[in-house]
């Protein structure tokens, strides 16, 4: 055995092939729950008792325990994988959420309640096979070798596809093909369920423009003095300190009239379309700020400076690529691609369900109180819709955003194919366009995804496998970035 092949075994003797799965699935349910949960805290109902000035409802803390199952008779105890599959049951433990009233802001009930059930992923954390050892693992009727990384729904195994997508809060400044301009910056800002895409461009007169959600086409100098960047100085700054940049000059000259945040905001009002009274056409012209435009920087009033900063910093490559300074972005390249695993899926499924839940809570509140009645939150609270749909989805494989096949029966011909289904990446692109570049062999692939194993015909270099030796990183924390940051002596220019 030579020294290549000791490594090798012994880093499968300590790393499982779908270890980074499992670390998904792990960081899911103990950081993102709680994430989603904490973007629908508080729950106001519009139709209230007569005689309440207000009532809200608010969720507070969600933790999972371990798989267990509900028998006919009511008693409840823990399950295994092996019993799952024979009986045709799901591998699933419940959610417990901490939720509590609140009228006229003086705590009215407050209880812990079952929220629904959700699978767990074999040989996880919260897995009765987590930490199990090979003699262990046989007792229970598993097979030693079998890695986990799946689920079991209805007794039938699935496993979640990773999905490849380009990467959101990124510029990407390309050729355009059509229109007049010659470069198009294209950026996803992603928060939760948003993804808007802004979209930068230049027409042949210089202006600079900037596009999201309903703002088309709108002048970005405006959008930055709206932002509250009034001074042509602070501007000129904020893109470079080190050269002057003849084409934001051109740009400022044209919106010099413009003195105040509140004339700015209200331009992009009249440009847009809305045109009712100013204080009308001000207040929803500023929630449309703060809301959808890069809503991954913040969606609060506070937020708008470092916007700002950021619009600027952005616009400097947009120009540094149009005058061919910089080149243009490669779409293809691994750097600007993301891998969505299981837990980042689940997580899209959950946040999407717990919005449906909390319409359907709502629902039954209104309509209760409609009657006369004042209802007990712990009475409407419907904890199967939220597991049906879950399960609904895993079973049929469509997914949030009406993708298909997400989630798959798992292929067990032999062990090599199931080793190679829980480690297929698909691409969101089309299978019957030709996008030739994006089904090429790029060589960032190289030690991420396996340079021969895709199917021939029309999926050809759009499903693609992850190498053995494949292992993807996970979301950093930003405070901690932040903090490190600061020791080797860089300023933060807002906040």
């Amino acid at each position: 055995m030579n020294k290549h092949e000791i490594l090798i075994k012994k880093y499968f003797e300590e790393q499982s092939f779908v270890g980074s799965t499992i670390e998904s699935f792990n960081s899911f349910i103990e950081k993102e729950l709680q994430k989603i949960v904490d973007e629908n805290k508080e729950i106001e109902p519009t139709i209230i008792p007569p005689d309440v000035d207000e009532f809200k409802i608010k969720f507070d803390k969600i933790w999972v325990t371990k798989p267990e199952i509900t028998e006919a008779d009511g008693s409840k105890r823990a399950i295994y994988p092996t019993e799952a599959r024979l009986r045709k049951i799901s591998y699933s433990a419940p959610m417990f959420i901490e939720v509590s009233a609140h009228i006229n802001g003086v705590q009215r009930e407050s209880f812990t309640t079952l929220i629904g059930n959700i699978p767990i992923m074999l040989k996880s954390k919260f897995c009765h096979l987590s930490g199990l050892k090979k003699e262990e693992l046989i007792e229970k009727g598993e097979d030693p070798n079998d890695p986990g990384g799946y689920f079991i729904i209805n007794g039938t195994e699935k496993v979640l596809i990773n999905v490849e997508d380009l990467a959101a809060n990124r510029l990407l400044v390309e050729k355009a093909s059509t229109g007049p301009s010659e470069y198009i910056g294209k950026l996803f800002s992603e928060k939760g369920a948003f993804k808007i895409p802004h979209i930068f461009e230049k027409s042949k007169s210089g202006t600079i423009y900037l596009s999201f959600t309903r703002v088309k086409r709108v002048p970005v100098i405006i959008i930055l003095k709206a932002l509250g960047l009034l001074k042509d100085e602070d501007i000129m700054k904020a893109v470079s300190e080190d050269k002057q940049y003849d084409d934001i000059l051109i740009n400022l000259y044209e919106h010099t009239d413009l003195k105040s945040e509140e004339d700015a905001m209200d331009k992009i009002a009249k440009q847009i379309g809305i045109t009712q009274s100013r204080e009308i056409r001000l207040e929803r012209m500023n929630d449309v700020v703060d809301k959808y435009l890069m809503p991954h920087l913040g969606t609060e009033k506070e937020d708008r400076l470092f916007k700002a900063y950021n619009i600027c910093k952005l616009m400097k490559k947009f120009i540094d690529v149009a005058s061919k300074e910089l080149p243009t972005d490669d779409k293809d390249h691994y750097m600007n691609k993301r891998l969505k695993l299981s837990g980042d899926l689940l997580a899209d499924l959950v946040r999407m369900n717990l919005k449906v839940l909390i319409g359907d809570l709502l629902y039954n509140f209104q309509r209760i109180v409609k009657r006369g009645k004042f209802p007990s939150i712990k009475v409407i609270i419907r904890e199967k819709l939220l597991t049906s749909r879950i399960y609904s989805a895993m079973a049929t494989g469509s997914w949030v955003g009406g993708r298909k096949g997400i989630s798959q029966r798992i292929q067990r011909l032999n062990f090599l194919e199931t080793m190679s289904h829980l480690q297929r990446v698909v691409s969101p692109l089309s299978a019957s366009q030709e996008n030739f570049e994006a089904r090429e062999l790029h060589a960032t692939h190289l030690g991420r995804l396996c340079p021969i194993e895709t199917p021939e015909g029309t999926n050809i270099g759009l499903r693609k496998n992850m190498a053995l030796l494949c292992k993807t990183s996970h979301e950093s924390d930003e405070e901690n970035l932040i903090k490190q940051i600061k020791t080797i002596g860089a300023n933060l220019i807002v906040r």
